[in-house]
């Protein structure tokens, strides 16, 4: 266990940095200050005490990622309740699901996403609050918390009659073992895996940024990342947070034209991105420019090389807002060829790793003293990492984690937790190499989880528990082909021949459930196409599929 603890951390930032900018909406143009970010935090602690919230108790956040969710998370955690994020991606039964799941008792969401749910759909929870201005939308039982919002400012008042200054930001002692946060990493009745991060966990990722000086105060921030996913939640939120930066809120990945507009305005010192992002300004922008009749023969001459590389480097960072020390992706691995081009051209990039389960980060090295293929180098003063393998410098095995970021287990789920906890132990399903210094390099996945394109964690058993409800479906498999989801369907003949369906009109019924499919799932689970298998699976003797014999 650290001898630091988050929540005084924070503390000590917010009075520090008082009167530095703290958060903006970037498309509202709304800014608060580090001090009317604590006296919000502050109003909602009287919520807080109003419902009777207690230490441990849980509260559901969904929505665009706003200065308001951004108080709330930290309004929760400062005040001893757990905080459970929810991916906005995730459609409405997902999303009521996680809430009925976590035992939420209070929801602060956006307005469209309260508008697809039904009191009676949410049993447990008390009260809901708007993100648009934090009022009460629905209260269950009576108006108490209805009437104390109207009324916050004189309550507020009273509590504070000298007016809010620094001094008064004063949080209960939280202790570090204390669950401050219930990060699911999926949404499906039966697959859920609500993470439960301590606030020792969240601490040590903080501490780490703090140690290795990757935000200075005043450094402007742009998140774009899903701040309910643990890599943008700890990197564009909570570790730039604790150092007095100035974060602008775009609240998810934008149209690329969107994203360069708010990055030449706000010019962030430190950008956080997955894979996609960088790729596809390479292969659009940078790519078809080397390809061009002089500029190919010019690279491959040494002095010429170097001054068009420089070039190449300064149009990039500008590109970027021009102002930008670091790039750090993670969420996916970075294809070899673009990854290769822009540490040829010494753009300033590193790659690390993590899980949701380490909160998340497990390894990083700054891009100066990076490893091109690798993830860097594991956190040596918070987490101890070896490899399940007789030679783990040349033969990969298992990459297996202990220490401060390892998560607590998951909620509700003593079986999936005993599965990846053994003996103190994280067993994280990833396959590996590690050098003598404690640099990792990925070589594979044992999990049969897939990573999209953007970073987001996709599960295909729960893809594929919607598919096999639909229509003719016996059973399926989702897997990725070429970079996007294909889902093997066996189709229920003996039903279809039951009910007169003849063979030639089940590609048809098959094209309308992928509709009906793709309307279920989250945008970035969507499947591309069903491809029909005239034969059952081969299955193992417990009756599993081999999902092996179907990857391509």
């Amino acid at each position: 266990m650290l001898n630091v603890n988050l929540i005084k951390i924070y503390e000590r930032s917010f009075r520090d940095n008082h009167a530095e900018a703290a958060l903006t909406d970037y498309f509202k143009k709304e800014t608060f200050s580090y001090l009317e970010m604590a006296r919000e935090i502050a109003r909602l602690h009287l919520l807080f005490e109003r419902a009777r919230l207690a230490h441990g108790d849980k509260v559901a956040l969904v929505g665009r990622a706003n200065p308001r969710w951004c108080i709330t998370y930290l309004a929760t955690i400062t005040y001893g309740a757990t905080i459970v994020p929810i991916l906005q991606d995730f459609n409405s039964n997902d999303i009521i699901h996680i809430i009925n799941h976590s035992e939420s008792r209070l929801l602060f969401v956006g307005d469209s996403y309260w508008d697809a749910i039904e009191p009676e759909q949410v049993e447990r929870i008390e009260a809901v609050f708007s993100l648009t201005d934090l009022h009460c939308v629905y209260e269950r039982d009576g108006h108490a918390l209805s009437k104390f919002q109207k009324e916050s400012s004189k309550h507020f008042a009273k509590r504070y009659p000298k007016g809010f200054a620094p001094k008064d930001i004063d949080y209960p002692k939280v202790p570090n073992d204390s669950v401050a946060l219930l990060n699911y990493t999926s949404g499906t009745t039966g697959y859920s895996k609500g993470v439960m991060l301590t606030v020792n966990n969240l601490t040590a990722n903080v501490q780490f940024a703090i140690d290795e000086t990757i935000f200075h105060r005043g450094d402007r921030v742009l998140s774009f990342l899903p701040l309910a996913h643990a890599y943008g939640c700890a990197f564009d939120f909570l570790s730039p947070i604790a150092e007095g930066c100035h974060i602008t809120l775009l609240g998810r990945i934008p149209a690329p034209k969107i994203l360069m507009e708010a990055m030449a305005e706000v010019k962030p010192h430190l950008i956080c991105c997955v894979p996609l992002i960088l790729e596809k300004v390479y292969r659009k922008q940078v790519a078809p420019l080397l390809e061009k009749g002089a500029m190919r023969w010019a690279v491959k001459i040494p002095l010429l090389d170097k001054a068009i590389y420089s070039t190449i480097r300064k149009k990039l960072i500008d590109a970027f807002g021009g102002a930008v020390e670091q790039f750090i992706v993670g969420g996916a691995s970075l294809s070899p060829d673009t990854e290769e081009f822009l540490m040829r051209i010494k753009f300033p990039i590193t790659v690390g790793y993590g899980m949701t389960e380490t909160a998340p980060l497990v390894s990083y090295t700054y891009w100066t003293d990076f490893k091109p293929g690798s993830v860097g180098a594991y956190l040596k003063n918070y987490l101890q990492v070896r490899i399940d393998s007789p030679d783990p410098q040349h033969v990969a095995g298992e990459i297996i984690v202990r220490g401060e970021n390892v998560m607590k287990g998951y909620y509700k789920n003593e079986a999936a937790t005993r599965e990846v906890l053994r003996n103190g132990e994280l067993h994280t399903g990833d396959i590996g190499t590690m050098d003598p210094d404690g640099t990792l390099y990925i070589r594979g996945r044992s999990k049969t989880m897939i990573l999209s394109p953007n970073g987001q964690n996709i599960y295909p058993e729960e893809i594929e528990a919607k598919l096999n409800n639909l229509y003719l479906v016996m059973e399926s498999l989702v897997v990725e082909r070429e970079g996007r989801l294909v889902a093997l369907v066996y189709p229920d003949y003996e039903t279809a021949q039951t009910e007169g369906v003849p063979d030639e009109a089940i590609p048809e019924i098959m094209e309308r459930n992928l509709a009906e499919l793709n309307g279920l799932v989250a945008p970035f689970e969507r499947v591309g196409s069903i491809v029909i298998y005239p034969t059952e699976f081969e299955k193992t003797p417990k009756k599993s599929i081999r999902r092996y014999l179907y990857q391509l």
